[in-house]
Formats: structure tokens, C-alpha cells, sequence
């Protein structure tokens, strides 16, 4: 199977942006749309609607805010003419059943849907260093594959079927928003008893409570003060309280999963929108010093 001979590329915000730049760099011509004009990266070219973009491209890369965006999107190409053969990769973050929903219309329109969510955060796309989570058919991994190479480190084919992407990007999130949580509350705790964050940092970080918050957002985030992971609390809130309830859905054990979605409820309530994530530390720590 040969590369498209045009991509298109749908939402050019926080992930879109730096994803859409380096496929620019790639030697398939790109067309970009997003509704706030203006975004388009260099070498690209800026669609004006969203059927210029679908008339264009053979392939159609979104990303976009969630399962809501997503699936108007895909009922609006479902109804545009001559669609049939084209394929949709959706690199948003939406949840199994909106990703089996957008699949059911574009498949309906004869075109290939592909639930391909991306995990990195807007730092690892300005280094085209991402995660992609690739269900859908293999063929059409392999043949897009060095289209993703341009913007992503890692692809993992997790399995066929619309919504076992998302699945996995949610468990996931799940994981580093307990982990951002968790540390926050256990770095508060060693500060409590006159031990310097970079000591505990120092510590933890050679030991068996490392993770991720750990070894990239406080010592780089939070000990600089610069609170600046490029991913917003509300948005890592939508994850945790999309993964809560697929968890309840499919009747696994959700204990820790209701207590960290309570926990990144009241994070969003006490951060002004579009705060990084990251400010979770302050908010417990006002809350531990009242």
C-alpha cells in the first residue's frame, strides 16, 4: 500500500499544532483547517472549511478537544460527497463509545476510521516524541507509518477494534494523574518535616516510588515554578472522569479510580481554566496549610 498522496489535518491547538508541523516537513503536501485562523504551520496549506480539507486529502489526521468535536466532525464528513476510500485517523482523547460512534458514521460512508489517541502531552509533541495507540487495521499502521515517524517515538498497534485506543490512553492518563496526585500529596508530607523538595526528588527518583511526575514534572514543572507540562487540569480531569466511567461499565474494580476522579474534580473547581495541570501541588498545598 503507497503513502497518501495528501494528508489533512483537522485541530491545530495544544497537541494539534506541533504534530501538524512536523508532518509539514515531510514530503506529502498537507492542508490543515482549524475554525481560529491563522494556525496553519509553515509549509503547509491553510484549508477555509472542513469539506476544502476532506476534498483534498487522502488521509485526514484530527485532533481535537472531545468525543462531542469528534463525533460532529465525523457526522460532517460522513455527509459530504465523494468520501468513500479516504481514511480518518483520530488522535483525540474521547472515550471508547464515541470512537465506536464516529466509527459507525464514517464507516457507513465507505471510508476507514482509525482510533489512534496520542500520550506525551504538548512537550513530547514539540519534540515529536509522542505515543501513538493504534487500533484499527494493521495495513494501514504499516502504511502510514512513516507519515508517524515524523511526529511520534513510539507506535503500538493495541489492537482492531475502535475503543481499544482509548481504552488504553485512559488507563493511562489514569496512571499519571494518580501519580501527579499522589506525589504532590507525598512531597507535601517530607516538606512538612523540613526535608527540601530536591532532596525528596533526589531520593524518590532512585527508588521505588519514581514515576513520572517524579523524574520530569517537579523537578522541571514545580521546583522551577514555571508549572508549564502543556496540559491543561481540566483536560487530565475529562480523562480521569471518562476513564471512571468505563471502568464502572465494564465492572472492573474502581476503588482508587473514584477517589482520584474526586480528587481532580476539586483541582479543576480551584484553578482558572486552562491552568497546567501541574498546579495540582499548589492547590493541595493551600489546602494543607488552611
Amino acid at each position: 500500500m503507497s503513502l497518501p498522496e495528501t494528508i489533512g489535518f483537522v485541530g491545530l491547538g495544544q497537541m494539534g499544532e506541533p504534530m501538524a508541523a512536523f508532518i509539514a516537513q515531510g514530503a506529502t503536501p498537507l492542508i490543515c483547517y482549524d475554525r481560529v485562523p491563522g494556525r496553519a504551520p509553515e509549509g503547509a496549506t491553510e484549508a477555509g472549511s472542513l469539506s476544502e480539507v476532506v476534498a483534498s486529502a487522502d488521509t485526514l489526521f484530527l485532533s481535537l478537544p472531545d468525543g462531542n468535536i469528534v463525533n460532529a466532525v465525523a457526522a460532517e464528513i460522513a455527509a459530504l460527497p465523494d468520501v468513500a476510500g479516504k481514511v480518518v485517523i483520530d488522535m483525540s482523547t474521547i472515550g471508547p463509545a464515541a470512537a465506536k460512534q464516529a466509527c459507525a458514521a464514517l464507516t457507513g460512508a465507505g471510508m476507514t476510521f482509525i482510533d489512534a489517541p496520542v500520550s506525551g502531552g504538548r512537550q513530547g509533541a514539540l519534540k515529536a516524541a509522542i505515543t501513538v495507540i493504534w487500533s484499527g487495521p494493521k495495513a494501514e499502521l504499516e502504511r502510514h507509518q512513516p507519515v508517524l515517524d515524523l511526529f511520534s517515538r513510539n507506535t503500538f498497534h493495541v489492537g482492531d477494534t475502535p475503543g481499544q485506543g482509548q481504552a488504553v490512553k485512559l488507563l493511562n492518563n489514569f496512571l499519571s494523574a494518580t501519580a501527579m496526585a499522589a506525589s504532590s500529596e507525598a512531597v507535601l508530607f517530607g516538606l512538612s518535616h523540613g526535608v527540601e523538595m530536591k532532596t525528596i526528588l533526589d531520593v524518590v527518583k532512585v527508588s521505588t516510588g519514581n514515576n513520572t511526575a517524579i523524574e520530569d514534572k517537579f523537578p522541571n514543572r514545580i521546583l522551577t515554578g514555571s508549572y508549564d507540562a502543556g496540559f491543561f487540569a481540566e483536560l487530565l480531569n475529562k480523562d480521569v472522569r471518562l476513564y471512571s466511567q468505563f471502568v464502572e461499565e465494564a465492572g472492573t474494580s474502581n476503588l482508587m479510580g473514584q477517589r482520584v476522579a474526586e480528587i481532580w474534580q476539586q483541582v479543576e473547581e480551584a484553578l482558572p481554566p486552562q491552568s497546567d495541570f501541574t498546579r495540582v501541588f499548589e492547590v493541595l498545598e493551600k489546602r494543607s496549610a488552611s
